[in-house]
């Protein structure tokens, strides 16, 4: 069995500061064993969100980089609401939405961002069906909100 916390720790990833809702809704859902997790900004190490319009102010790298912060955040959500990673059966899906201008056509390149990092902890159990989807603008201008479905045991 894999450890998924030592994975991420080994990783130098910090799941300490989960963000706070914005509004009337909560981080995380359990129903059965599938937990709805809320969509998530990517906030920096300092606890500012990272801003911008892909195409306008940032390139597929930068979006990349707010995809992998987004799923640092996802996955604090994830460990505040069940307590231990090792618990995860399963990423369901990942829905990526990207505040990109209208010519912009690489959205499954910045939410690879995400994908790649939750393989890279999970492995084949972090292998999940996804959609990435471009928005005409995201709440206080993020680049980047994704948002998660994950199976417990």
């Amino acid at each position: 069995m894999q450890d998924f916390e030592t994975r991420i720790k080994s990783l130098g990833i910090n799941l300490d500061n989960p963000s706070n809702p914005v509004a009337n809704f909560v981080p995380a859902v359990t129903s059965g064993k599938l937990i709805f997790l809320s969509g998530q900004g990517p906030m920096k190490n300092d606890g500012s969100y990272m801003k911008g319009k892909l195409g306008k102010d940032l390139n597929i790298d930068e979006g990349y980089e707010a995809a992998k912060l987004v799923c640092v955040q996802l996955l604090a959500a994830l460990k505040n609401h069940i307590g231990d990673l090792n618990k995860v059966e399963k990423i369901v899906k990942v829905l990526g939405m990207v505040n990109a201008e209208s010519n912009f056509d690489n959205h499954p390149k910045v939410i690879n961002g995400c994908s790649d990092l939750l393989v890279e902890i999970f492995g084949d159990k972090g292998k999940h069906a996804r959609s990435a989807v471009g928005m005409g603008s995201l709440p206080f201008q993020i680049p980047v909100e994704i948002e998660m479905i994950v199976q417990v045991k």
